[in-house]
């Protein structure tokens, strides 16, 4: 017996999937399908597995689950087929039981978003209402299970919703089953008849009735015909039926509503609530089973009890428990559960239908009554388009119903329709934030803080589940408006300074410029405007602010150079001669020998190193060969000595060859490839005239100098007498402590005689030359330097007083604060222009290697394309530094307010000097 009573459910799609062998005697027969859903709450027994075992009499759900279940939290539908009874039972579980809502937490990450959960919870309510469609599609009869006594007004939009779903997937429908062997009506209306709905509510424990269901409101001697139970039943009816016809989910046709409820039975029970002592509850339903009434002589029966029988001990007193709920004093007597049940199963199976149409011309509703066979033939295709989509056959319709799903969002995802309502008035917000005070062209920065300030303003107001998708809206809407005319020209100019033109091309070599092309063709232009001197400083001119290096340190000079300077005599660089008709420009991954690739690798990694050492160009320094830094160059030992420690020359490094086939693409410094040379020198090296050209009372005749301030510097160099120049004796002269005499002590000679200086021999053993390191602002004001923060300032004709030592064996910066500063907060910084250098007709032999670094480490240093250069006598020479200065990488700046100018400067040694051998006479 307990064995006959055991049957285990199984899952929708195995059922369907499987082939059951029916009965002989009931294969023919017609089958009734029932389905099941509802809610559940966190009571320990599940209500409607519990209402399947009591529908069919046999222990089929198990109380607290299987372990088959799993832990998704996915929609399912199970199944259990009674043949004997010739009822289908479906079972949907669904995110509104407590078991399935807990492993959909469970399953939540726990730094999941709003938005990504809300999503989640969605899809599930989507899920849920795609198994619905189908049980409404498949089934007779449905029951919907409620944990309450009181009904939730949510199913009249989840209805609503279905309901427009179903019309929209109705062709969809008709295309799977067209080819099922079912009648016409069924394939056109896609549901062997319009299901006919019941609602079972569970009564709570506050409102339980007492067990003899008198209640005379006052009077005892009079009790009412129908008992408490049965009255919330009539009550809930009518209720549930005016809710329904007032949002016209029900209408008079039967055949156009989602579902029917019958107009003269009942379609609400309500469960009586538990008793509270689960033990005397045990005890009396364990009664109830094993002792039989004495109206009740029948015998035990074996196997599955038929409804009839059930039916009519159902109805015997005593035999139905608390089930039966019988009244006593004249009350109608409560029907149970399965008799509720029965008398609308019974109009399937025998064939009679439903009738649920009203009004004054009431359409028959289309009825069938199918076998098994041709039910799970509709049910397969059913389930395959609107839940499993696994068939390749009728996977086109199953995408095209998954896309027609978005028609239940207005039904159900009110939180999602509340939050674009609210994000969408929050947009044009967003977009008067983004548009206040904006210029017609502005750059990225601009932008951003535009965007920023709108965003800010749109989150003030948006709210929701949509925010994040508004707010890349607004970000779209935001940046379509800037590159639509308002995007201004992102190039910047070597000084720093921003394009003002909006985003254009540049016109390319020959092309003029086209303002009404798409974007517009022209040059750059940041309407800077600065004055300049000419190479050699004659003549200024206005230039515009450069954006590339050839405009900066070459066109400029060369269009002034032929009105100025072009027939002065002059000693070129070195540039690149090209050998083929189209030379490239180096890229980045030069083979470079070993040696040089360790040392240049050494001198980016170490700034220090950098800075006290001479870059390795064609021509070594003096000082590295000597194995000697550039710290010292004022004062090395004398020629003699210094011969015996020259190392053996390295031809890699000096020999090599320059490039005619590539060409460095910026300017020489110590971290780029050797070999290369650029197409143009950025610096240029003039002579004036001779040294008698420059009047030291007069100082420099220029334009653009502050007064007294166009005066070089001395710098005096002692050098040996006739006898001992004849010796071929040499001694650096660089003005440091070696060259100069003690004070109060006389010049002792190789002989170790001593004497005097006298005025005729001091002619013959000094020589002076003049050095003035030249600034010049971008208002065209120039002055000479005679120390880091010190302008030369000469009141008398007799010139300059301070010597050049100072500024020879110190580092000179590049920017100093110009002297003449304007009306506005941002400072003014005059930048070293020019060197000049005025070389006597002396046995002197004055070395030029200017080396700049113009900004903090690791910023290399930048070079001439020929370094070590030897100036002839008897010149007054002027050396042109770079306008701007650029790697391969992009330009050096100009300092701005907040950095230290210290970073920015000409290391030492700029000139060095030494005695010469005259020529023989």
């Amino acid at each position: 017996m307990k064995e006959t009573n055991m049957a285990p459910s199984v899952n929708l799609g195995a059922l369907l999937r499987a082939e059951l062998q029916e009965d002989a005697a009931h294969r023919e027969d017609g089958l009734c399908v029932v389905g099941v859903f509802g809610k559940s709450s966190t009571q320990t027994g599940p209500l409607k597995e519990s209402l399947v075992d009591a529908l069919a009499d046999k222990h089929v759900f198990s109380l607290f689950g299987g372990p088959e279940e799993g832990d998704s939290a996915d929609s399912h539908i199970e199944a259990f087929y009674d043949q004997d009874s010739r009822v289908l039972y479906l079972l949907l579980s669904s995110v509104c039981d407590s078991r399935q809502l807990l492993r959909a937490c469970r399953s939540l990450s726990a730094g999941i978003g709003h938005s990504d959960a809300h999503d989640f919870w969605k899809g599930l309510d989507r899920q849920h209402c795609l198994h619905l469609l189908y049980m409404f599609s498949v089934c007779h009869v449905l029951l919907l299970v409620h944990p309450s006594q009181t009904f939730d007004v949510t199913y009249d939009r989840l209805f609503r919703a279905l309901d427009a779903l179903r019309q929209k997937v109705l062709p969809l429908i008709r295309a799977a089953i067209k080819d099922c062997a079912v009648s016409k009506e069924w394939k056109l209306n896609c549901r062997p008849c319009p299901p006919r709905l019941l609602f079972v509510f569970q009564m709570n424990a506050t409102l339980k009735v007492s067990g003899n269901g008198s209640d005379s409101g006052g009077n005892p001697d009079k009790p009412k015909k129908h008992s408490p139970r049965r009255r919330l039943q009539h009550a809930l009816e009518d209720q549930i039926y005016r809710i329904f016809r007032k949002s016209r989910v029900l209408t008079n046709q039967s055949s156009n509503c989602l579902f029917t409820v019958p107009a003269n039975q009942a379609f609400v029970y309500v469960i009586p609530a538990a008793d509270k002592d689960p033990v005397s509850t045990l005890l009396a339903q364990l009664r109830s089973n094993c002792v039989l009434s004495e109206q009740d002589p029948a015998p035990v029966l074996t196997g599955p009890r038929r409804y009839q029988q059930m039916r009519r001990s159902a109805r015997q007193p005593g035999s139905g428990g608390e089930l039966s709920g019988l009244a006593m004093g004249g009350q109608l007597v409560d029907c149970s559960l399965k008799e509720f049940l029965w008398q609308h199963v019974e109009l399937v199976l025998t064939k009679k239908g439903f009738d649920d149409s009203v009004g004054r011309n009431p359409q028959p509703s289309h009825f069938e009554l199918p076998t098994y066979t041709k039910w799970v033939q509709v049910a397969s295709r059913l389930y395959q388009i609107l839940i499993a989509n696994t068939d390749e056959e009728l996977a086109e319709l199953a995408t095209k119903v998954q896309s027609q799903v978005k028609v239940l969002d207005g039904f159900l995802d009110a939180d999602t329709k509340f939050s674009e309502n609210r994000c969408q008035k929050a947009l044009p917000l967003a977009h008067s934030a983004y548009q206040s005070n904006l210029p017609h062209n502005y750059t990225t920065t601009v932008h951003k803080n535009q965007l920023a300030q709108a965003l800010r303003v749109y989150s003030q107001h948006a709210r929701g589940v949509a925010f994040q998708r508004y707010a890349l809206q607004l970000h779209e809407d935001c940046y379509k408006f800037w590159s639509n005319g308002h995007q201004l020209c992102e190039e910047r100019s070597l000084t720093d300074q921003h394009c003002v033109h909006k985003f254009h091309l540049l016109p390319q070599p020959g092309e003029k410029p086209d303002m009404d092309h798409n974007p517009p063709i022209m040059n750059h232009n940041s309407r800077g405007r600065s004055t300049s001197s000419c190479n050699c400083g004659r003549k200024q001119a206005p230039r515009e602010d450069p954006f590339d290096i050839h405009a900066a340190n070459y066109d400029f000079y060369q269009i002034l150079e032929e009105k100025c300077c072009g027939k002065l005599e002059r000693i070129d660089f070195p540039v690149f001669q090209p050998s083929t008709p189209d030379p490239a420009p180096a890229s980045d991954q030069v083979q470079r020998l070993p040696s040089e690739a360790s040392g240049d690798g050494e001198r980016l990694k170490e700034p220090s190193t950098a800075q006290s050492h001479t870059p390795g160009d064609t021509s070594l320094s003096l000082a590295l060969s000597l194995g000697q830094s550039t710290d010292s160059l004022g004062t090395y030992g004398d020629g003699d000595g210094a011969e015996n420690q020259v190392p053996p020359k390295r031809p890699s490094l000096i020999d090599r060859q320059p490039s005619t086939v590539e060409y460095l693409p910026g300017m020489t410094h110590s971290a780029c490839p050797k070999g290369l040379l650029p197409k143009f020198s950025s610096w240029s090296l003039l002579k004036l005239g001779p040294a008698k050209s420059y009047n030291c009372h007069t100082g420099l005749e220029q334009p653009g100098f502050l007064p007294g301030s166009s005066f070089l510097l001395p710098w005096d160099l002692v050098i040996r007498s006739r006898s001992e120049e004849d010796a071929g004796l040499t001694e650096p002269l660089d003005g440091g402590p070696s060259s100069w005499p003690a004070p109060n002590k006389s010049l002792v000679g190789k002989r170790g005689s001593t004497g005097g200086l006298g005025r005729g021999r001091r002619r013959d053993d000094v020589a002076r030359v003049f050095v003035g390191f030249e600034y010049e602002d971008s208002r065209g004001r120039r002055f000479i330097s005679s120390g880091p923060d010190k302008i030369v300032k000469a009141l008398g004709p007799g010139g300059a007083k301070d010597p050049a030592t100072r500024v020879l064996n110190t580092d000179m910066p590049l920017y100093v604060p110009s002297p003449s500063q304007g009306r506005g907060l941002k400072p003014h910084f005059a930048q070293l222009a020019r060197l000049f250098i005025v070389v006597p007709d002396a046995p002197l032999e004055i070395t030029l290697n200017p080396q700049v670094q113009p900004g903090p480490p690791p910023c290399p240093i930048f070079h001439p394309e020929q370094t070590e250069l030897a100036l002839p006598p008897d010149g007054f020479w002027v050396l042109r530094f770079p306008y701007s200065y650029a790697t391969e990488r992009g330009p050096c700046f100009p300092p701005k307010e907040n950095q230290p100018l210290s970073n920015y400067k000409v290391l030492r040694g700029v000139l060095r000097a030494a005695t010469a051998n005259p020529p023989p006479q």
